[in-house]
């Protein structure tokens, strides 16, 4: 009876730090930083293996105490929402002294691992989390421009990434930033369009208009295409090492193509259904275009 009821407080732990870390997006943000970084190594060897254990290890820290940082200053919003009212704090699983610990704990060893690899690496790692929880996270419920805001601290993993390989940011780092950065929009804009009614008892007002209308759905495609236009500026040879070859950029305007079909779908139909269309397909989309970069120098 006592080791089932050590396991079962065993399992409970795990579960309220992969909650308070939101480990299904800690875990996506990681790998946009291991794509970054095998895009901007040199070679490959033993070391670089280590270094990428390194980049998971203090990247996943790093988003882990965003998040639960995140949570704590919402608690009380949280408890609002069905989304997210039965998270480890505002269930009551979890007190906010325990979550603070958490999250300076995953601080200071994500910025240790991080400075290990270089001090840039660590220096972005500190800007992001520093944009996420104390200038996105309150603008949440004061203006929709939040979502600007927090699409700089989200687009940082892919170009920490080559950061984190090379020790410089210049034309590739920025190249990748920006084509993350644009990709936040719809993804972002896309779930708040479905979310809606639940943030709205929250008190987040995510949509560039406040609501979901025309003018909203058409920004989404607006900066859809401009995520396409930067997804292909390496192809033409200004972006320094990162570069595209004719068939990785035909797939990766293929796969742009997909993202913007689902954002005019979304502009037509205007409803929640094809708005998680949109979401799914966006996270997809990021994915597969990073697996295509990475392919695509490899096999050059």
């Amino acid at each position: 009876m006592s080791n089932s009821n050590t396991s079962f407080s065993i399992q409970s732990v795990l579960i309220d730090f992969k909650e308070i870390t939101k480990a299904g997006l800690a875990i996506s943000v990681v790998f946009s930083s291991l794509a970054g970084y095998l895009l901007g190594v040199d070679g490959f060897s033993t070391d670089n293996i280590y270094v990428l254990l390194m980049l998971a290890i203090g990247g996943y820290c790093m988003v882990g105490a965003s998040n639960a940082y995140n949570q704590i200053i919402e608690k009380d919003l949280d408890a609002l929402m069905d989304r997210t009212k039965n998270r480890p704090i505002p269930s009551g699983r979890m007190s906010v002294k325990a979550a603070f610990v958490i999250a300076s704990l995953l601080t200071i060893i994500g910025l240790t691992i991080l400075y290990n690899i270089n001090e840039k690496t660590a220096m972005f790692g500190a800007i992001s989390i520093f944009l996420y929880t104390c200038v996105y996270t309150p603008l949440k419920t004061i203006t929709p421009l939040s979502v600007f805001v927090g699409a700089f601290p989200g687009a940082i993993p892919f170009m920490l990434g080559w950061v984190a390989a090379t020790g410089e940011f210049g034309i590739e780092a920025g190249t990748l930033f920006l084509i993350q950065f644009f990709w936040q929009f719809p993804h972002f804009w896309a779930i708040g369009w479905f979310l809606y009614e639940d943030y709205k008892k929250g008190g987040f007002y995510m949509l560039p208009t406040g609501h979901k209308d025309k003018s909203t759905a058409m920004q989404t495609i607006l900066y859809t295409v401009w995520l396409v236009v930067a997804s292909i500026l390496p192809t033409f040879g200004y972006t320094g090492q990162l570069y595209l070859s004719t068939v990785a950029t035909i797939i990766v305007v293929l796969l742009g193509l997909w993202m913007l079909r689902a954002a005019v779908m979304l502009y037509q139909k205007r409803d929640d259904k094809t708005a998680k269309t949109l979401m799914l397909v966006s996270v997809s989309y990021i994915s597969l275009l990073q697996i295509v970069y990475i392919t695509d120098k490899f096999l050059r």
